[in-house]
């Protein structure tokens, strides 16, 4: 009787051995993105400490700092008024001494252009809509791109309500994949837009500011954004120590304290 054999994706090459570091385009500088772009930082520190080559940031995100974003996000009372790309990449390029850039806009949209190219995309984006354009962008670049270097490979993507959120790894296009005897490999992973494609449809979104940190709380519990940032990082970060990954995301309940991964299929 023939065992099944357990599904697993296994990185791309550059990833694990890269000649340059990793570019990483980060979309969303809010709730949870604030939050990622430390998760990164430290995770740049630790590669390069390592001998990888490690990561090359640009994040992306056209809003600026509110009193309301104070506490639940990593924001300053001093910072208010400021973009939020601004004010965090120049806080993490001073602390860890990186040169990443910001952006002080959404990412591009239908019209690709050069600075939209990366190996690696992280999306912390409130609503379906954003998710989609994402897609729908990520869908034409699967494919292209000069050399490794500026290759779409990746895209994880994060989503949160007031207790509850979930993080999803997708390739853009199909990775090619080694010959394994002991593990089914599987070259493309869906998109978050593909898995969960009539759930993201029906819900309603609702992005609108919050006018206090009151009522931020009320929309989003204290904790939720960093501990999606902290297990969707260490999620990252497992994939590229290991080159290989059985799990594609998780959900996690902060209610109950639970975490279920997301098994590869």
């Amino acid at each position: 009787m023939k065992t099944k054999k357990e599904a697993i994706h296994f990185a791309h090459p550059y990833l694990i051995n890269p000649t340059n570091p990793v570019t990483v385009h980060l979309i969303g500088a809010g709730g949870t993105g604030s939050h990622m772009l430390t998760a990164l930082a430290k995770m740049n520190h630790a590669l390069t400490a390592l001998g990888h080559a490690g990561l090359q940031l640009t994040l992306w995100d056209d809003d600026r700092v509110s009193s309301a974003n104070i506490g639940r996000q990593l924001f300053a009372s001093s910072e208010i008024g400021l973009a939020k790309s601004v004010a965090l990449i120049n806080r993490v390029n001073r602390f860890f001494g990186t040169s990443w850039k910001a952006e002080e806009r959404k990412f591009p949209g239908e019209a690709i252009s050069e600075d939209a190219f990366s190996n690696v995309y992280v999306s912390c984006v409130d609503t379906s809509h954003a998710r989609f354009e994402i897609a729908a962008v990520l869908n034409k670049m699967a494919g292209k791109g000069h050399y490794h270097r500026d290759a779409p490979l990746y895209w994880m993507d994060t989503g949160n309500g007031k207790t509850t959120g979930q993080v999803l790894l997708s390739t853009i296009g199909e990775i090619a994949q080694p010959a394994s005897r002991r593990f089914r490999a599987v070259a493309s992973l869906p998109m978050i837009t593909e898995r969960f494609n009539e759930r993201l449809t029906s819900q309603s979104d609702n992005d609108t500011p919050s006018c206090s940190v009151a009522e931020a709380l009320d929309k989003q519990d204290l904790f939720i954004n960093p501990a999606i940032a902290n297990l969707g990082a260490s999620l990252f970060w497992q994939f590229l120590r290991n080159g290989m990954t059985t799990v594609s995301g998780f959900f996690i309940n902060l209610s109950t304290f639970q975490a279920q991964p997301v098994k590869i299929s």
